[in-house]
């Protein structure tokens, strides 16, 4: 079975970050080169390591994270931000001042401990 083409941008948006995980694993990915799968979830906290390995490979399909192998030993993977991914950043980066202003709190350092400043 094909994919069809989504033409609709909110669409697009919601089946590219839609879901409880992927915005705060890219948030994650944010702020250092590369990270490894348990540094992610412990950053994570309480997703599953299914959660946490599906939406990896759905953001690393859809062009968002690069999943890097190391094959050395003992092996190991890192994932960090595509070209892609970092550029939407600054979208990100605007829309949590919009949800900080909303929440009535004066910056996003005064409650967020697991996401970085974007």
């Amino acid at each position: 079975m094909s994919e069809t083409k989504i033409l609709c941008p909110l669409k697009y948006l919601n089946k590219t970050f839609g879901g409880k995980w992927k915005l705060p694993i890219i948030c994650v990915l944010s702020n250092k080169k590369s990270h490894r799968y348990s540094a992610i979830k412990r950053k994570l906290g309480d997703i599953t390591n299914m959660m946490l390995s599906q939406s990896l490979k759905e953001l690393e399909s859809d062009g968002l994270i690069k999943r890097n192998e190391f094959n050395e030993v003992p092996p190991h993977v890192e994932y960090s931000l595509s070209e892609k991914g970092e550029r939407v950043l600054p979208f990100l980066t605007s829309a949590a001042e919009w949800a900080v202003k909303e929440m009535g709190f004066e910056n996003i350092e005064a409650f967020c401990n697991q996401c970085v400043k974007l």
